[in-house]
């Protein structure tokens, strides 16, 4: 499709080209192959290219053309030149205006003076300007004509690896199959042609191997990308699945639809998934899943700062928005994570800002409707109140989840998970076994606990432990959980209220059979005040 473009861009003689991309050396050599093919521009050219250290170059001889070296003297060469030919300009950018320097005025004039011969003469000639930066003269908009040149493509990259695997002989790739490949290529995407080079050579000095091992090294120069623009940030992680008690819905429904981007995937017609909205009760898991799911799925996790996007300069915020989402799709597969969104959109509604945050709000509902790339979208929310209505509707995510307080099959794997976490040494927890009956007395006294709270008891206890310089004691945690007053009975009106939201409008993420059980520990000092709270639970109850 590019190919096409470019060829009938020449063939037409359009004066001035702009390419903006960072490879330089991909796009002159892709021009090359299109100018030197008769049956793509009928009549060859020659290609020139100029950079302001060399002027300049005869691509087919090498050698330099004398006098170029400034950029009217590289045009007046253009406008002289006799033969059908291509000139491209490396980083022409610069006198354009950029980085506090000013436009040259009188370069401008000399590129407009030069388009009729362009169009007109005898000798077929374009020009090409190859920049990592967009930048144009408002007096050229209408002779300059824009073309994204995307970033290499899954086959390109597993020839780029190919190549590499065959002309390095002693790095061993026996353990490295077939689909081993695709997953280090795919997880390459996004990068330029040389950085999954540098990527694939790193992998390889390593340890003198490439395998599925080098995952890690790959999203590592990813990361790299990430870090450099400023607004995103990548999270990395050593969760898995498994640090997540309960939650079992949600968990499925996840699992299901790993992979789901490969080429396996392709043969079911199955689309990418958009991605999921988490909402409930605060402190119960939301974020922890979404860091649990880059391991799950192997992909790049990316938090979005709503807070970072907003700056003061008129249009930056939008700017900053659009460099967000492209640098997402630049590393996709991945997985775009929206903490607290409805913090982030907290102005949609207000007019306060001169409607930034509502044009930002668009924006971003605009790309989530219409995007190709597979960037999965998480978002977690505490207070629905908050969100738009255009958010949720269906379109935006695949499913929207509601987290409420850990049942009580939740809370003994919730506890079994922390204990294990925390007593690693025989010592200190010679005195409290991590056993089921442990946990589900544990479990049975702590109604009503959210998650994080029954964490902060394991870690208050053994405070009181090392306070004393003893092992763990079961008392311990029983005072802990005693002095405690759980998010259930300060917040009760709130959850409430989140409930019956929920009850309509999402799925609950805890599975049908736990929430059936959840009234099983009344022992609970203050299960009186929490009736009502567990009575009913919020979310359709649908098993993945």
């Amino acid at each position: 499709m590019l190919v096409k473009k470019l060829s009938n861009l020449i063939r037409a003689r359009f004066p001035y080209i702009y390419i903006t991309t960072y490879e330089e050396e991909r796009v002159t050599n892709l021009l090359k192959k299109i100018v030197r093919e008769p049956k793509l521009v009928k009549v060859p050219r020659e290609v020139y290219i100029w950079t302001q250290t060399n002027g300049f170059i005869n691509d087919e001889t090498e050698k330099p053309v004398p006098g170029t070296i400034t950029p009217s003297k590289a045009l007046e060469f253009v406008e002289k030149c006799d033969k059908d030919a291509v000139f491209l300009f490396y980083d022409m950018h610069v006198n354009f205006g950029i980085h506090n320097r000013g436009c040259d005025y009188e370069l401008v004039r000399r590129l407009r003076d030069l388009v009729p011969v362009l169009k007109t003469s005898q000798a077929r000639k374009n020009v090409f300007f190859i920049s990592p930066d967009l930048v144009i003269p408002d007096t050229l908009q209408k002779d300059i004509t824009i073309c994204n040149f995307p970033l290499p493509t899954l086959k390109e990259i597993s020839a780029k690896l190919n190549n590499m695997i065959t002309q390095n002989t002693k790095v061993k790739s026996d353990t490295l199959t077939q689909e081993d490949k695709e997953r280090l290529c795919k997880a390459a995407l996004g990068l330029t042609l040389q950085e999954a080079e540098n990527a694939f050579a790193l992998a390889m000095v390593n340890d003198g191997t490439i395998s599925i091992d080098d995952l890690k090294i790959i999203m590592d120069e990813k990361m790299q990308v990430i870090k450099k623009t400023g607004i995103l940030e990548f999270v990395s992680t050593n969760l898995s699945i498994d640090d997540i008690g309960g939650l079992d819905n949600l968990k499925s429904w996840l699992k299901k639809r790993n992979n789901s981007w490969s080429e396996n995937a392709k043969k079911y017609c199955i689309p990418a998934p958009k991605g999921v909205l988490i909402t409930g009760v605060p402190g119960c898991g939301k974020s922890l899943t979404a860091k649990a799911m880059s391991a799950i799925w192997q992909l790049p996790l990316l938090r979005l700062d709503l807070g970072k996007i907003f700056s003061g300069l008129v249009g930056s915020s939008e700017e900053n928005m659009r460099r967000a989402i492209a640098t997402a799709e630049a590393v996709a597969p991945s997985i775009l994570w929206v903490d607290e969104i409805e913090k982030g959109l907290s102005g949609v509604n207000s007019g306060g800002d001169s409607g930034v945050t509502s044009r930002i709000f668009g924006q971003f509902l605009t790309w989530m409707q219409e995007k190709e790339a597979p960037v999965f979208v998480i978002a977690t929310a505490n207070n629905i109140n908050n969100l738009p209505p255009e958010l949720m509707r269906k379109g935006r995510f695949d499913e929207i989840f509601f987290v409420d307080i850990p049942t009580f099959n939740e809370r003994v794997e919730i506890f079994r998970l922390h204990l294990k976490k925390r007593l690693k040494d025989k010592e200190v927890a010679q005195k409290v076994p991590v056993t089921d009956e442990v946990c589900k007395k544990l479990a049975s006294l702590t109604e009503g606990f959210i998650g994080a709270e029954i964490e902060q008891v394991v870690i208050s206890a053994l405070y009181e432990a090392f306070f004393e310089k003893r092992a763990l004691e079961f008392r311990d945690l029983e005072k802990t959980i005693r002095n405690t007053v759980p998010l259930s009975t300060t917040q009760r009106e709130q959850i409430l209220s989140l409930r019956a939201w929920a009850n309509v409008r999402a799925v609950a993420a805890t599975k049908k059979e736990d929430m059936s059980q959840y009234s099983q520990s009344s022992e609970a000092e203050n299960a009186d005040d929490q009736k009502d709270v567990s009575k009913t639970r919020g979310g359709r109850s649908l098993d993945f």
